[in-house]
């Protein structure tokens, strides 16, 4: 088998890997001006010529699933969010508390790519007419929080964030908020407790985030790979979105995936979504350490049901494995 390490994370062609192409051309990305010569914020810059309801149809129409373990669309997340009636603040949050073990995808693109985040919250919350954004990001992401908050600082100075957004009358702030480190922080309803300083105690539903969340307002909590999808799916369209999957299985788009433990070469990779896991395993990650057989192994995150060798031949996509008896999450 040949074991030379593969590009990490992807290729660089926008068209195929619309997460990780940019770093293909240097080894991150966090200054503006450099993110804005790579495509950047020409989603943002799109999307604002467009009524929100045109936005939002673009992205029901793409058929985006949550990147957090749910696989919710996102589109119909926010289309469930309550109607502007002009009565006070209205959220969205980015759940960026990645506390599953073994998981880093989040971490490299909010490390690498600051600005691809920030772009699409702003895709999102001009979209969802919201006034302000929180990026909850993991206590021991202490990198990551330095990036994207010298990244805001740089798009507050073009005009991107703030008041009268790009001249349009649009008003939103954001702001990262580092979380005091509870695993159940992964699920929504806990991240808001936690953002509002109490217990992060689960919520019972309904009421829904969506009609009642930060501070009883209408909140949306999206993941941060979800959200790092916005831009480029405004920018190229629905239909090339789902065509991203090259027939691996119905699921739009590509996915971070990421293999950690004993395998040859650990890391992450963007692939079209179903691909098998016997391929991210033996041809990405040169499959295992000499001298050791694989018993089990975890599609999602330490919260899922372990699967088998012979499951490696599943394509990994969120129906496929749910049926499988487990769950495709981180």
């Amino acid at each position: 088998m040949n074991t030379e390490p593969k590009p990490i994370y992807g290729e660089g062609n926008p068209e195929t890997h619309p997460l990780t192409w940019r770093l293909s051309k240097q080894e991150h990305v966090r200054n503006a001006d450099d993110y804005e010569a790579l495509e950047g914020y020409a989603g943002l810059k799109k999307a604002i010529t467009m009524p929100p309801k045109d936005v939002l149809e673009v992205i029901k129409a793409a058929t985006v699933k949550g990147r957090g373990g749910a696989g919710f669309p996102a589109g119909i997340k926010w289309s469930l969010m309550a109607p502007n009636d002009n009565s006070g603040p209205r959220y969205l949050i980015c759940n960026a508390d990645e506390m599953e073990p073994g998981t880093f995808k989040d971490r490299l693109l909010m490390e690498k790519l600051p600005h691809q985040l920030i772009e699409g919250m702003l895709i999102a919350a001009y979209t969802l007419e919201t006034t302000q954004g929180y990026i909850f990001i993991r206590g021991e992401y202490i990198e990551a929080a330095q990036y994207l908050n010298e990244a805001l600082e740089q798009v507050r100075a073009k005009g991107y964030l703030g008041e009268n957004i790009l001249g349009t009358g649009w008003n939103f702030e954001m702001y990262v908020h580092t979380g005091a480190g509870r695993y159940i922080c992964g699920e929504e309803t806990a991240l808001i407790n936690s953002l509002e300083g109490r217990r992060a105690n689960p919520r019972a539903k309904p009421p829904f985030p969506q009609i009642a969340g930060l501070w009883g307002k209408p909140t949306i909590v999206n993941n941060v790979e979800s959200l790092n999808n916005i831009p480029a799916i405004v920018l190229r369209g629905a239909d090339w979105f789902k065509g991203l999957s090259q027939g691996k299985s119905p699921d739009a788009g590509t996915k971070i995936y990421g293999v950690s433990g004993k395998a040859k070469r650990t890391g992450l990779w963007e692939l079209p979504i179903g691909t098998t896991g016997e391929e991210i395993l033996e041809e990405h990650a040169g499959g295992m350490q000499d001298g050791l057989k694989l018993r089990c192994w975890l599609p999602g995150g330490a919260s899922t049901d372990f699967l088998l060798p012979e499951h490696l031949k599943l394509a990994m996509d969120y129906d496929t494995i749910m049926k499988a008896g487990s769950r495709m999450g981180t």
